[in-house]
């Protein structure tokens, strides 16, 4: 009956939520049995590109740390803001949201030329907290049972965690980073049909149309 439970649990995620979460998990496990070691995981153009290591692109978005409280504390959160985003925002809108992550991925990816950053999940889950939290901002939020919050204080007060867990701004510029690129897509997507001129009264991000069909979203949605 316990196994049961944990299997309707496990079913009840979301599957792109449950995808990256068990790819994050699996990700730290296998580093802990030293099958593989994060220096063959992080990313950086030159092995991607050049020397042909293409699954770097992925795996910097997968690896937040070895088996720890702190991986626990990360993954509660990638499990938090992403179930929230995929079944609200984007219920029945699976290729919209699966081409959410992939231009957030890209724009990080793009931006890391410029910054000494080799794992980018902290940042893709702090873009996803941020856009979360615009669409929702009169929703209260306990953390730890501890303090209550409003929706658009959340990614400050988790940038602020990762400043005071970890011991300097270096810590915290992954959650900062995610918070620009996330402001940035709501800026295109909801800002700028609201409040600038628009001539279809649309965002200006749209998802392309063979990304629906691949995952079974109309065309209409």
């Amino acid at each position: 009956m316990e196994a049961q439970g944990i299997e309707q649990w496990i079913t009840s995620i979301p599957p792109v939520t449950r995808a990256w979460a068990f790819a994050s998990l699996g990700t730290s496990v296998l580093v802990e049995c030293n099958i593989i070691a994060p220096v063959q995981l992080y990313f950086s153009w030159k092995l991607a590109v050049i020397d042909m290591q293409p699954w770097r692109f992925l795996t910097t978005f997968c690896y937040h740390g070895n088996l720890s409280l702190d991986l626990a504390f990360r993954l509660y959160f990638v499990m938090r803001y992403s179930y929230l985003l995929e079944t609200n925002s984007f219920a029945n809108k699976r290729g919209d949201y699966v081409w959410l992550l992939f231009l957030i991925a890209s724009c990080l990816l793009a931006l890391t030329p410029f910054l000494t950053m080799l794992f980018l999940a902290n940042s893709l889950n702090g873009a996803l907290s941020y856009i979360w939290s615009r669409r929702n901002p009169s929703v209260k939020m306990s953390l730890f049972g501890v303090i209550t919050i409003t929706a658009p204080y959340v990614p400050f007060v988790l940038v602020g965690l990762s400043w005071f867990l970890h011991g300097g701004f270096n810590d915290a510029i992954s959650d900062i980073l995610g918070i620009l690129v996330g402001h940035t897509y709501i800026f295109l997507q909801d800002y700028w049909p609201r409040e600038m001129w628009s001539s279809t009264g649309k965002g200006s991000i749209e998802t392309p149309r063979f990304v629906k069909r691949l995952f079974g979203q109309p065309d209409r949605t």
